[in-house]
């Protein structure tokens, strides 16, 4: 019985650990072994060994483009955490029904491409776009405003588009929150500041830092965004790797640059995990 019950599982299992092999791990294998070659001018690879691309990464003209990306992607980090909260604050007070239409519109963006979103946002954004037209037809501005090819378009772009993953786990944190202690904390006058600060703060920030990380992470890489509404004037790190490999044609410089930033994502997600791991224990105390 145990040997019919492991080969049914082993029929649903084997395709994703194909699927996992083949699109996920060997690429990976695959872009680190060509971190480790060198370019010829012509664009081609030479499979000699050499740590040069990794050397180059710490140039002072790179770790500028990460340190423009990084406070890029704390902005919207941010920006997104300023939104999530009071409105899943908000939401919390509602019916079970309102949460659960909430949270299907949430995830309605999900059902259209992101790139075709991204060009969406240059109706609005642009000088004589939608937003432009409202504000000088209602005459508060006088004229028009540069939201697009700068880093404003960005991070607009950016938090539109990552919003969701912050809103969700925010959301999921806010939601668990014990009503009687908030209410408590009110009956003995404690401000709404000192309530958020001290009960609501502390027992949703697992939430917080979740949605964080997956705020962070992609809004180092969505190069797409940048090109489209920051009009390529602003480099980040995906644009750097877009270009190694399509433009520059230095595919092992690309492969460095891409395998430096899995290492980065896997130290967040390290440090989430210690932080997260502390933050329960709090809890659990």
């Amino acid at each position: 019985m145990k040997k019919k019950d492991f080969g049914f599982k082993t029929i649903f299992i084997l395709p994703i650990v194909i699927y996992t092999l083949v699109l996920i791990v060997l690429p990976i294998i695959y872009v680190l072994f060509l971190s480790f070659c060198t370019s010829d001018s012509y664009g081609g690879i030479n499979y000699q060994f050499t740590i040069d691309n990794y050397i180059n990464i710490f140039d002072i003209t790179y770790i500028k483009m990460f340190v423009k990306s990084a406070l890029i992607a704390l902005v919207t980090t941010f920006i997104c955490l300023l939104i999530s909260y009071p409105f899943a604050l908000i939401l919390r007070r509602k019916s079970e029904s309102v949460k659960n239409l909430a949270t299907k519109l949430i995830m309605v963006p999900f059902l259209t491409n992101s790139l075709i979103r991204t060009y969406g946002w240059i109706i609005l954004l642009r000088k004589n776009g939608v937003i432009n037209n409202v504000l000088t037809g209602a005459g508060l501005i006088e004229f028009p405003l540069n939201l697009m090819y700068n880093k404003v378009g960005i991070i607009i772009g950016m938090v539109y588009t990552l919003l969701p993953f912050m809103l969700l786990p925010v959301c999921s944190a806010v939601f668990e929150l014990d009503k009687n202690v908030i209410e408590a904390a009110k009956d003995l006058g404690a401000k709404p500041l000192q309530i958020f600060k001290n009960i609501i703060l502390p027992q949703t920030i697992s939430g917080a830092f979740n949605g964080s990380l997956m705020v962070f992470i992609p809004s180092i890489g969505y190069f797409f965004i940048a090109d489209i509404l920051g009009g390529g004037k602003t480099m980040i790190i995906g644009n750097l790797i877009k270009n190694q490999f399509l433009t520059a044609r230095n595919w092992p410089f690309g492969s460095a640059i891409s395998i430096f930033l899995i290492i980065i994502t896997f130290a967040l997600v390290k440090v989430y995990k210690r932080l997260g791991g502390k933050i329960e224990d709090l809890g659990g105390l």
